[in-house]
C-alpha cells in the first residue's frame, strides 16, 4: 500500500473513532490466555475489515495509561509499532495508526 493510501485509512480509522466507534479497550490483554483470545477473534476477521479489527483489538485515540504499572501504553511505545511509516506490524492488525493512538494488544 502506499504511503498516501496509509495516510487516508489512518484519518478514516481516526474518524470511526472520533464518531464513537465502541472497542474492547477496557479489557486489557495481559495474560497468553487473553491475547490468544484476542488474536483468534481477529484472525477471523476479513482482513479488510477494519472496525471489525478496530473493535476487537480495542483501539482508542489515547494512551491507556496502566496506573498499578506507571506505565503509558501508546503505539509509538509498542514492540508492533513501525515509526518510520506510523504502521502496526502485529500480523493479525497490519494497521496504519499515529503514535498516541492504543489497543489492548501493547507490548513493551
Amino acid at each position: 500500500m502506499e504511503e498516501t493510501d496509509l495516510d487516508l485509512l489512518r484519518d478514516s480509522l481516526a474518524r470511526l473513532m472520533e464518531d464513537g466507534l465502541e472497542t474492547e479497550w477496557r479489557e486489557r490483554a495481559y495474560t497468553s490466555e487473553a491475547v490468544n483470545a484476542v488474536v483468534a477473534r481477529l484472525q477471523s476477521l476479513r482482513p479488510d475489515d477494519v472496525e471489525g479489527k478496530l473493535r476487537v483489538a480495542g483501539f482508542r485515540l489515547q494512551p491507556y495509561d496502566c496506573t498499578e504499572e506507571e506505565i503509558s501504553q501508546a503505539c509509538e511505545t509498542c514492540m508492533y509499532y513501525v515509526k518510520h511509516r506510523q504502521f502496526c506490524d502485529l500480523p493479525e492488525l497490519q494497521l496504519p495508526v499515529r503514535p498516541e493512538w492504543s489497543c489492548r494488544l501493547w507490548r513493551i
